[in-house]
């Protein structure tokens, strides 16, 4: 019977001791081998392996082993001399994961500094990281992508790279508003996989389901149109089995970026095609029939046109109702490298004829920084409403951030409005945006109105006359400069802050410099709101941009800036009227 007791107490402790008994740390091993393969094995459960990442050195290749046919290789820029930064590898969960990195020397640091965690810190540390514009809590963005509105939620999926702040291995990044100006970003909801990028692409909604098509991207099978979808609001998708859905009759090489529509009982896709766009017609989202392209001779050409978005919208004072398509190239922009241009016109099912002559050129946006604009579907108020990538493919991979890179810009609601002959389309800031805004202080010394030390998150709305000039700037001596002048509004930004590299800001933009500037972006105002002594102007600031509307969004131009200190003083003639008010989320 003692005996017994003892063992009792004996087994007992045991137990006690085993409960208490905390796992063991998860470590890794790395074992390099001949043929330029090395395997990092993970033992133990760990949410991450952290890359270390150096911006500057080449890309090498990086797969988690599960040992399924869809484990996919990423490009990955480990650190060699230095870390930039930290990004974040997944990895199964269980016991054990194999990690294994391709063409990284055993020499480089990065094998000395990788890290296993539970945890991904994404405070912010970027000081010119935007307050009301969306951006990634880390790595790469550019275009938006399949945006719709379900059940409470805008959607916003976007080109992302979750391992770098430069642009690869493109997944779609997902984030969530109710209001298009709060975002909750969610995990990427789909992923680069072995046919290759998930490039550009759009969604609608059927029922209880997002169907989304995209482009997959590979050098060994080319640019092909793939579909998923989604049955729990866009957190998870499957892709058809069957994928590519749509491949290039001709076999060409530039084929891309699907903007899904429907007219008349069916389903549409207007995909680019080279310096064209194609219809194809669908009735049931998964087999669909080449019906006809646009854009020989049209608009700025010979570009690449991509990211296309078409749509019907009513023309103000009218009783007409025109389709619009919008078409981005690159290169082609009036001021360099990549821009919107859009074509209005009528679409009965099979064909779309543009009102305009060939060489026409309508921009939607005349600054640097708004490209791949497209729309919500689905939209509850029957609104069209569109997010541009808020950047230039000139300098897009340089910009003074490392965290993260890129930013969408404001959601923007898109109206059509007659102006001489020509029907243009105008954009203006959304409602939900529009009740951020409350008035702020600020005071007038002269010619000069204060704007307050500090404050970056600025609409300043304003008069500004025919023939004048005004000027943003701050303590550190940096500027932005305005001119009204002979039917142009130009803003420079030659001397704004930092200048990432030389296409930012070059001097070629106006071929007359008696205008009062050689590199400054403009706007025609006169031909898009008619000859006027003053024209109604908003400037939208937050830390690194400035989003100008005019005349109600007739006109607008997007720019981004990246001063050392907010600018905080508006300085100029001509100028009357002016409300100062800040954008409080």
């Amino acid at each position: 019977m003692k005996l017994q007791s003892l063992f009792t107490l004996a087994t007992a402790a045991m137990m006690l001791a085993a409960c208490n008994r905390q796992p063991a740390e998860p470590t890794f091993t790395v074992a390099h081998q001949d043929d330029g393969l090395t395997i990092v094995n993970v033992t133990g459960e760990s949410r991450y392996l952290l890359l270390p990442i150096e911006e500057d050195k080449g890309e090498v290749q990086v797969r988690v082993n599960t040992g399924d046919a869809a484990d996919t290789w990423m490009d990955v820029r480990l650190a060699v001399d230095t870390v930039d930064y930290y990004v974040p590898l997944a990895l199964p969960a269980g016991p054990k994961a194999c990690v294994e990195v391709r063409n990284l020397p055993a020499d480089a640091l990065a094998w000395s500094r990788l890290q296993l965690s539970d945890t991904f810190d994404t405070t912010n540390r970027e000081y010119y990281r935007p307050a009301y514009h969306f951006t990634p809590a880390y790595g790469w963005m550019n275009d938006p992508n399949g945006m719709t509105w379900k059940d409470g939620e805008y959607h916003l999926f976007f080109q992302y790279n979750p391992y770098g702040s430069k642009w690869g291995n493109m997944h779609w990044g997902h984030a969530v508003s109710p209001d298009m100006v709060h975002w909750t970003q969610l995990p990427p909801a789909i992923v680069r996989d072995t046919l290759g990028h998930i490039f550009s692409g759009s969604s609608i909604v059927k029922g209880d389901t997002i169907f989304s098509y995209y482009t997959s991207a590979s050098d060994k099978y080319g640019q092909i149109q793939a579909g998923a979808w989604s049955t729990d609001n866009g957190r998870t998708y499957t892709k058809f089995a069957d994928n590519p859905r749509i491949t290039p009759a001709d076999g060409r090489r530039d084929f891309r970026d699907p903007k899904l529509f429907a007219y008349d009982g069916h389903y549409y896709a207007i995909i680019s095609a080279d310096n064209e766009m194609q219809f194809f017609r669908s009735d049931n989202l998964h087999d669909w029939t080449y019906v006809s392209a646009f854009g020989d001779g049209y608009g700025v050409q010979p570009r690449q046109f991509e990211c296309p978005d078409f749509f019907e919208l009513p023309v103000e004072g009218t009783n007409l109702k025109k389709y619009v398509m919008i078409v981005n190239v690159n290169p082609g922009c009036w001021f360099g490298g990549s821009a919107g241009e859009y074509f209005v016109g009528d679409f009965d099912g099979t064909t779309f004829k543009c009102d305009s002559r060939k060489e026409m050129v309508k921009w939607l946006d005349w600054g640097k920084d708004h490209y791949a604009a497209v729309t919500f579907s689905n939209e509850p108020k029957g609104r069209i409403v569109s997010i541009p990538w808020m950047s230039n493919w000139q300098y897009a991979n340089d910009l003074p951030t490392r965290q993260y890179r890129s930013q969408m810009g404001m959601p923007r609601q898109l109206f059509a409005y007659k102006q001489g002959t020509e029907i243009y389309v105008g954009q203006k800031p959304v409602d939900e945006i529009l009740a951020q805004v409350k008035p702020a202080e600020f005071t007038t010394e002269g010619n000069t109105i204060k704007l307050g030390e500090g404050k970056a998150q600025l609409v300043i709305d304003m008069d500004v006359k025919n023939g004048s000039t005004f000027s943003l700037t701050n303590g550190e001596g940096e500027e932005v400069f305005f001119a009204c002048k002979a039917g142009r509004l130009i803003m420079d930004r030659s001397r704004s802050g930092i200048i990432p590299n030389d296409a930012f800001a070059p001097e070629t933009y106006d071929p007359k410099p008696s205008m009062g500037t050689t590199s400054g972006t403009w706007i025609p105002v006169e031909q898009l709101c008619g000859k006027k002594n003053t024209y109604h102007v908003q400037l939208w600031m937050d830390i690194c941009s400035i989003e100008m509307y005019v005349d109600g969004g007739r006109a607008t131009m997007t720019n981004l800036v990246f001063p050392k200190t907010p600018y905080n003083a508006l300085t100029g003639s001509g100028l009357s009227n002016v409300k100062v008010c800040s954008v409080e989320l």
